[in-house]
This record gives C-alpha cells, sequence and structure tokens, in this order.
C-alpha cells in the first residue's frame, strides 16, 4: 500500500504538486497497486481538486 504522506516524507526535496504527480506515476509503474491520499499536499500550487489529478497519475490517465 502506497501512501501519499510516505512518498512526501521520503521525497522532502519535492518543492511542487507537479513534481509530486510525477512521483506517484513513477510508483504505479514501479508496480504499487494501491494508493491511499491520507494528507493534502503541502505545495503552492496543489489544486482544489488535487485528489482526482493524483489518482488519475496513479492510474495513468493523465501525462504532464
Amino acid at each position: 500500500m502506497l501512501w501519499l504522506s510516505e512518498i512526501l516524507l521520503q521525497n522532502m526535496e519535492l518543492k511542487s504538486f507537479i513534481e509530486l504527480s510525477s512521483i506517484v506515476r513513477q510508483k504505479a509503474k514501479a508496480g504499487e497497486r494501491f494508493f491511499r491520499m491520507d494528507v493534502k499536499p503541502p505545495f503552492g500550487d496543489t489544486p482544489d481538486d488535487w485528489e482526482d489529478r493524483l489518482e488519475a497519475a496513479f492510474s495513468g490517465d493523465v501525462s504532464d
């Protein structure tokens, strides 16, 4: 199980929501099967629909 808080803690160098989306996409491609969003991303560019966007990045429905 992949948790958003875990991604943020392991990648403290992230500076934007776009960078976070890229990491989420990489984790999915590496074989993660389940993703839980337990915290809101702390970035200034985090959109209102951040949950939908991260879910799309994880499922491979979008590309940056």
